[in-house]
């Protein structure tokens, strides 16, 4: 789909206009109001016919711009909550290394002063 947006120089509305390139430096709330735009758009655009129609130039690229921004959207989101994940992981990480050096420590003023001196020798 984004070969064929770049076939098609496909612009979206954000700011005057965008590239499909440019839509992963946005925000997901700013992609979230070019996908509320792009949907009034549709809505607008509807026809209420019985009668089977084929889909427009028009329509067809308005459903490709959704869908781009509907696929950045949700790589966007899962990226963020990868990070967040990778984030906690090390906090809970360091937390504990933190923990076992305490645990250490405590061991060592445990130790008799033979015991240490016997240590500091080995080194």
């Amino acid at each position: 789909m984004f070969e064929k947006a770049a076939r098609m120089k496909v612009r979206f509305p954000f700011k005057g206009s965008c590239s499909a390139e440019d839509l992963w430096d946005l925000s997901v709330e700013n992609l979230d109001g070019i996908y509320k735009t792009l949907k009034k758009q549709e809505r607008e655009t509807e026809e209420a016919s019985l009668i089977e129609r084929r889909a427009s130039a028009a329509s067809t690229l308005l459903a490709l711009q959704i869908d781009i921004v509907k696929h950045v959207f949700t790589v966007k989101v899962a990226e963020a909550a990868e990070r967040k994940t990778a984030a906690d992981k090390k906090a809970q990480k360091e937390k504990i290394l933190s923990l076992i050096a305490e645990k250490q420590d405590e061991a060592l003023k445990g130790k008799s002063v033979e015991e240490l001196t016997a240590l500091v020798n080995d080194l």
